[in-house]
């Protein structure tokens, strides 16, 4: 059974202690049922929940040092340090006990005895507004993904799948206008009353304003450079029209 979206999203965020043990009463021979009895029974099954990145450090291999290394890694002279890149090159030199996450949104790094501090500086992005507290770079839709590549003064890039099939909403945006090139597949482009294929090393112009749609209707995954210039980039900035997915 899969809980609805809007039951799951009243659910207070509460961990079960709070939510379920600290509510069960202890098991009491002839006493009342004034709260739900309960009776814990001892298991020795080597549990941990990972929940922080020394625990990460703790379940993973090492080498002799003591060191955990994923990606693309080079450690010289550092002992009971855990170094992790999704892409760039991490290089590590005479540390110990350090923690040092690499991913297209952020580098962490961090002691082993302070990796728990990490949601302090979640709290600090929220508070300050920035994107880092709340999406990563790359985000995932109904009908595939898109990656922000890079970011300036009125322009924005990013990388951008459609599914085989996938079908993005009609919509128009009132600051920014849009040039597509594709890569890989074949695009169907609504671009006001008109539609047409784009294919591989072909591109396209969305002016300011226009209505249009992105759709994906060949069998292999479509893959285009999407580059974005106005006053404003926000992903507020889209007013949708139409959409499959009912957004």
């Amino acid at each position: 059974m899969r809980v609805g979206k809007e039951a799951f999203a009243q659910c207070p965020a509460d961990s079960i202690d709070y939510a379920v043990m600290e509510r069960v009463a202890q098991a009491t021979p002839g006493a009342g049922a004034a709260l739900p009895a309960g009776v814990v029974i001892p298991l020795s099954a080597g549990w941990s929940d990972v929940g922080a990145w020394d625990a990460l450090w703790q379940v993973l291999p090492k080498d002799p040092d003591g060191n955990v290394a994923q990606g693309d890694v080079m450690l010289q002279d550092c002992r009971d340090t855990l170094a992790l890149s999704s892409g760039r090159l991490v290089a590590c030199v005479g540390v110990s006990d350090l923690v040092v996450v690499e991913t297209a949104d952020a580098i962490l790094v961090a002691h082993k005895d302070h990796t728990q501090d990490v949601k302090k500086i979640v709290d600090r992005l929220k508070q300050q507004g920035r994107a880092e507290g709340a999406v990563h770079r790359k985000v995932f839709r109904p009908w595939g993904w898109y990656d922000g590549v890079d970011a300036g003064a009125r322009f924005q890039v990013k990388r951008i799948m459609v599914k085989p099939g996938g079908t993005l909403s009609l919509q128009m945006h009132h600051h920014r206008a849009e040039h597509w090139i594709v890569v890989t597949g074949t695009a169907r482009v609504t671009r006001g009353e008109t539609s047409f294929l784009v294919s591989e090393n072909e591109s396209t112009f969305i002016p300011l304003g226009t209505q249009h749609r992105l759709e994906n209707p060949g069998r292999v995954a479509l893959e285009m450079i999407e580059v974005q210039s106005g006053s404003y980039l926000g992903e507020d900035d889209i007013v949708r029209f139409e959409d499959v997915y009912g957004r």
